[in-house]
């Protein structure tokens, strides 16, 4: 099939990817439009993950205000540059993180951030609970490990489901994100105010 200028516009339109990645992505798929867009993105996410060692200094502190002004975020998203942090793309994944943030209420960035006390005071939880509805032994650290999984999607941001659409994680977003910028960009912290809520 012969790679048109219209159908690399097109793919360029639908992925924002650059013109000679597009042409490159057609000839690779035989033309097949989702086979294309498949492969941008598994290149956006191999380079994605060379970037990730680069340091990430510049950036900005995203918010999220609900309607009823009961619930506020405050999120620090950052990259390589000034420039990436002026770009479309960049302002949008801040709002929709922090906007994550508000909706899913994550724990902590990553899992290796969450408090010793805590994974201990879950793994007791998922112990009893396995032992009381008469598991055997030999089962229970794999039901533990299930559940963890479980708890680590629920509580950690980068593994929870992206809000807006839920067939891929916030890491994949951000990983995107980073093969379109080219740039490193990590979430640095972020805080959650909820009205009346106790401050630990």
């Amino acid at each position: 099939m012969e790679i048109t200028p219209k159908l690399v516009k097109e793919l360029r339109e639908m992925t924002n990817a650059g013109m000679m990645d597009c042409k490159k992505a057609l000839q690779q798929s035989g033309g097949d439009m989702g086979e294309a867009v498949k492969f941008l993105r598994e290149k956006g996410l191999s380079s994605a993950a060379k970037r990730s060692h680069r340091a990430a200094n510049e950036g900005k502190v995203f918010y999220y205000l609900h309607s009823n002004e009961k619930l506020g975020v405050l999120l620090e998203l950052n990259c390589e540059t000034d420039f990436v942090a002026r770009t479309q793309d960049f302002i949008e994944l801040g709002r929709n993180l922090a906007m994550q943030v508000a909706a899913a209420n994550p724990m902590v960035v990553l899992r290796e951030q969450i408090p010793a006390d805590i994974l201990a005071g879950e793994k007791e939880i998922y112990r009893n609970q396995a032992l009381q509805s008469g598991k055997p032994e030999k089962v229970l650290d794999k039901i533990i490990e299930g559940k963890l999984e479980k708890f680590y999607h629920e509580s950690v941001l980068l593994e929870q489901p992206f809000i807006k659409d839920d067939k891929i994680t916030v890491e994949d977003l951000i990983k995107e994100t980073i093969g379109k910028l080219g740039e490193n960009i990590i979430v640095k912290r972020f805080v959650r105010f909820q009205l009346g809520e106790e401050i630990s």
